[in-house]
């Protein structure tokens, strides 16, 4: 069993609390953000069971966000920390929101975050709130972290390649696909690009590679 197992089920349960969840976005599991004015952004970490190494996720977390929730399986004999009324009064006092994932998806709230107000990090919230917006849809179910990563810049990268199929383009002609297409080509921080004369570029042997292995992300990006 793995910590991705837990996604959908927490998934459900913050969009039914009118979130808009994706998943693995600056190293967290799940990020989750509620349209208002000020929006409010949620982190979510997900283990299998309810630990220390959880809780200090959390705590490394909290600077960035509005709200942290911790989400573990329920342990099948009702003897795991989610049952402890120390580790529960911890995470009280730390603000946190307790999930418990049953064995049939169910997710039972044990703890809802308190409204506290912990040191904030504005510029890596920024970043994570302006990762959460550039991304397209939510590519990556959460808990993982040995798949590379859907961000929004491999998106927009994978986009780029698949207007390139027919091919070489001129930056310009790719700004309707991202903004950002002139950045990509030059850099070519994955190598699917190769400069074919000047201004102008083309697909190299990884970028088809890259096409083969995410199909169904380049069509939808492009």
């Amino acid at each position: 069993m793995q910590e991705t197992s837990l996604y959908a089920p927490v998934k459900r349960f913050l969009e039914s609390l009118e979130f808009t969840v994706k998943g693995e976005i600056g190293n967290c599991d799940i990020v989750a953000v509620r349209d208002g004015e000020p929006p409010v952004l949620v982190i979510c970490e997900l283990k299998l069971q309810f630990n220390l190494e959880l809780v200090l996720q959390g705590v490394d977390r909290a600077a960035a966000c509005d709200e942290v929730w911790l989400a573990a399986r329920m342990s099948a004999r009702g003897k795991g920390r989610e049952h402890d009324r120390r580790f529960r009064a911890l995470c009280r006092r730390l603000g946190f929101g307790l999930l418990a994932v049953s064995g049939k998806g169910e997710v039972e709230l044990l703890l809802s975050p308190a409204a506290l107000a912990p040191r904030r990090d504005p510029k890596r919230r920024s970043r994570l709130m302006e990762e959460h917006r550039r991304r397209r849809g939510d590519p990556v179910v959460g808990g993982g972290s040995r798949a590379p990563i859907m961000t929004a810049y491999r998106q927009d990268a994978l986009a780029c390649a698949a207007a390139m199929t027919d091919g070489p383009k001129r930056p310009r002609d790719l700004k309707t696909i991202s903004p950002r297409a002139a950045s990509i080509l030059l850099d070519n921080v994955y190598g699917w690009f190769a400069r074919a004369e000047r201004g102008v570029y083309a697909l190299t042997e990884g970028g088809h590679a890259a096409l083969q292995r995410w199909p169904q992300v380049a069509h939808d990006q492009g």
